[in-house]
């Protein structure tokens, strides 16, 4: 004869047909839920069409907050031609001072502001919402560095114009910024990008982005045959050099057009190897 008051009894056996049934319930939920099909992902976005999209929005960005900056190096070149007019009258003297100002206005943008873009991106975690975007990182690497690259060509162009009206050089080769301006603004862009995603710091970055702007001045703007030995091996490693030397090539009355293409053609090799290492910096610098 049980002890356990009729109540309970019902009630213990009532809870235990209610669990039974939940527990049912849930079991058949979850084979409900394994039997529907799962979604699939989106597919990952092409190479060029994603590249498009992010050059045409860094080319967006950069207008708008660019402009002054590309005044001012712009009015920095044109100040070092007309200074260094007191002292070069002409020749190839005349020749290197107009290239090198000319791809200076490259490298203040593609080099020393693209440095200090990543690094501030990497910084601030900027690089977290390109990560999460369905885009190849070599298209973020590219679309940067080719919009800041496209950037600077109105600066190029007239700082080539009033340094060739300055020391008299002819204009009609100046048709050669067109190849000049993309190859050596790949190369010093990929350059910038790397140190500012390589840095561990924003404020080195900067630094780092500061150095290498100095070095195309002093090394791409003085004439090689003014500097010192070792100095001039590191103008052989400086990837604006070969810009330089290509640009102020087209100044002779008669240009040398095979070492005009070498030049552009080393400068070309340089501008892909380096946008290779900011890609792989990025990659880098996106995971951590």
């Amino acid at each position: 004869m049980s002890i356990v008051p009729a109540q309970a009894a019902s009630g213990t056996a009532a809870s235990g047909a209610v669990s039974t049934a939940r527990a049912a319930g849930s079991g058949a939920a979850a084979g409900s839920a394994s039997a529907l099909p799962l979604a699939p992902l989106a597919p990952r976005a092409r190479l060029l069409p994603a590249l498009a999209a992010v050059y045409r929005a860094q080319l967006s960005r950069a207008r708008v907050s660019r402009i002054p900056l590309l005044f001012v190096a712009t009015f920095q070149s044109v100040g070092i031609m007309v200074l260094m007019r007191g002292v070069v009258d002409g020749g190839s003297e005349a020749r290197a001072v107009v290239a090198g100002s000319a791809v200076l206005v490259v490298a203040f943008v593609a080099l020393n502001l693209l440095a200090q873009y990543f690094g501030q991106l990497r910084a601030t975690g900027g690089l977290d919402h390109y990560a999460t975007l369905p885009v190849p990182p070599a298209a973020v690497v590219l679309g940067a560095a080719g919009a800041y690259a496209s950037f600077t060509v109105p600066g190029t162009v007239v700082t080539a114009v009033i340094g060739s009206l300055l020391f008299g050089l002819p204009l009609g080769h100046l048709w050669i910024l067109a190849a000049v301006v993309p190859l050596a603004g790949a190369a010093l862009a990929g350059l910038g990008a790397a140190l500012g995603l390589l840095a561990p710091r924003q404020e080195l970055a900067t630094l780092l982005g500061q150095l290498g702007m100095s070095a195309a001045l002093l090394l791409g703007v003085l004439p090689a045959d003014r500097l010192p030995g070792p100095i001039g091996w590191a103008r052989d490693l400086l990837p604006s050099t070969y810009g330089v030397e290509a640009l102020a090539r087209t100044f002779d009355a008669r240009p040398d057009w095979a070492a005009v293409g070498l030049d552009l053609a080393v400068c070309g090799a340089v501008g892909v190897a380096s946008l290779a290492v900011a890609t792989w910096a990025y990659r880098r610098a996106a995971v951590r």
